[in-house]
């Protein structure tokens, strides 16, 4: 891809959003240390899957600047990836941690904090040119989507059709494009402390996923396992 064609893909910058840039001006000037910008995607562009999340949040992507890492939905993410072989270690919330992933990389429908984590209609629509560019880049073979606003963003980017691939935990998709959706409750604090998505159901999705796509996972105990895994080619 050209340089010049990268902010089709993601635009630090972008300001598209006046609701969403006013909301990052002003937790750049009461919190300074926080990254409160636009995230980007994390892990290798041109992996097998990807993650689809909703957005930053506003104590961990919004403040480290790398998806779901620094709150409580990263902790049952990145371990979970980290047991199927998509990270080489189960993440923390430091993002200078060393994290990789192995196959996979991990994006957000809103690529910038919505207050209330709640984003508009219209922030959806805008935002979702930077998902299609992604997926239209770097075409994975699967995507995992982490609840009905992702799964309704990946619809959109990839022109699906919503009535056609209906949103429910463990559903799995084969979209007109070839790629394969899988969808799953998001893996919020909410979610998980309320049982709706516990670690086993989460564990189900991604062994799932992780056996269509033929990803190897180390067996425990050798140096690969304890080393968090190898590179999947």
């Amino acid at each position: 891809m050209r340089p010049e064609a990268l902010t089709t893909v993601f635009d630090a910058g972008c300001e598209a959003c006046p609701r969403l840039a006013a909301e990052l001006a002003r937790i750049r000037e009461s919190h300074p240390g926080y990254h409160a910008r636009p995230v980007p995607m994390f892990g290798d562009p041109r992996a097998a899957l990807l993650v689809v999340g909703l957005a930053p949040g506003l104590h961990g992507a919004n403040r480290t600047g790398r998806p779901f890492t620094g709150d409580h939905a990263g902790i049952l993410l990145y371990g979970t990836l980290h047991a199927h072989g998509f990270a080489s270690h189960p993440g923390s919330a430091d993002p200078a941690d060393g994290l990789a992933l192995y196959g996979c990389r991990v994006t957000n429908a809103v690529k910038c904090l919505p207050p209330q984590n709640k984003p508009l209609p219209a922030e959806l629509r805008a935002c979702n040119r930077y998902l299609a560019a992604e997926i239209a880049a770097f075409p994975p073979r699967a995507i995992l989507a982490l609840g009905r606003i992702a799964h309704d963003a990946v619809l959109a980017a990839v022109q699906a059709p919503a009535k056609r691939f209906r949103f429910a935990h463990h559903a799995v998709h084969e979209l007109p494009n070839g790629m394969r959706l899988f969808d799953s409750y998001h893996c919020s604090r909410y979610n998980t402390q309320t049982r709706r998505l516990t670690e086993a159901m989460f564990d189900a999705v991604l062994a799932d996923v992780a056996r269509w796509l033929g990803h190897p996972v180390p067996r425990r105990g050798t140096a690969a396992w304890r080393a968090g895994g190898q590179p999947h080619v």
